[in-house]
């Protein structure tokens, strides 16, 4: 049987004694929002603590997995019922006393494991300033995106990120119950300018996820499947524990 040291499932004593060895607490930071037809909108906080235990189990004993931020930043979806949105500054405050609080048990090195992409810029804000302000180390790392030789070998579809072909694969993997299988639809897309504010474009900028998809989804997720899913995953884990052990 794996171990992992989980502090959702642990008790005072039984963390005290872990605190022997642990050398960094991962953070799973995720979202709640629309994920087309197919998958719930609790798909990325669920998809960042899967990944999180899987991450734990490979660093033990050195690793501690703390409760998952379960919303994040998310107004590009808040036309789809059911979105709840965080404004950046109260994620990077939820972070700033999850980091305190840890760092009083004496925790000084944080990972950030973000399924979330609407999360990133925030992130690259809050790791420059907590870092500074609670003097401690804080690292953030996309949940499988060190895995992306895997998604461009293995995926068809060349538009991808969002209740797709590489997130339902991965929750196939990780966590089938939220996937509504019999529903899966490629993504509905529309004409407008967002074709010209897509990463690699000249200019970057904020569009509704309603003027690119008309049922919330990109690529193609009736081509997903539980071997993609498991490649990408255990690349990325694999990937990110040796990150982490060349650091703590």
């Amino acid at each position: 049987m794996t171990k992992a040291f989980l502090l959702t499932q642990m008790t005072w004593p039984e963390v005290k004694e872990a605190l022997r060895t642990v050398k960094i607490a991962v953070i799973p930071l995720g979202a709640h929002e629309q994920h087309g037809p197919h998958m719930a909108e609790s798909c990325d906080a669920v998809l960042a603590e899967e990944m999180g235990k899987r991450l734990v189990e490979k660093l033990y004993p050195e690793a501690l997995l703390t409760p998952t931020i379960n919303m994040g930043v998310s107004p590009h979806h808040l036309h789809f019922p059911g979105t709840i949105s965080l404004e950046p500054t109260t994620v990077i405050a939820i972070l700033r006393d999850m980091i305190k609080s840890l760092k009083q048990h004496g925790i000084d090195q944080f990972l950030i494991l973000n399924a979330h992409g609407g999360n990133q810029a925030t992130l690259g804000v809050a790791t420059e300033t907590l870092t500074r302000e609670l003097d401690v180390r804080i690292y953030y790392a996309k949940t499988t995106a060190s895995a992306k030789d895997v998604m461009d070998r293995r995926l068809e579809s060349k538009l991808y990120g969002h209740s797709c072909d590489r997130e339902v694969s991965e929750a196939l993997y990780l966590a089938p119950h939220i996937v509504r299988q019999d529903r899966l639809e490629a993504a509905d897309y529309q004409e407008g300018r967002w074709k010209k504010l897509r990463p690699g474009n000249p200019l970057q900028g904020f569009y509704y996820y309603e003027e690119m998809t008309r049922n919330g989804c990109i690529g193609d997720a009736t081509k997903a499947s539980y071997e993609i899913g498991q490649e990408i995953v255990e690349t990325a884990l694999e990937r990110l524990a040796h990150a982490v052990k060349e650091l703590i």
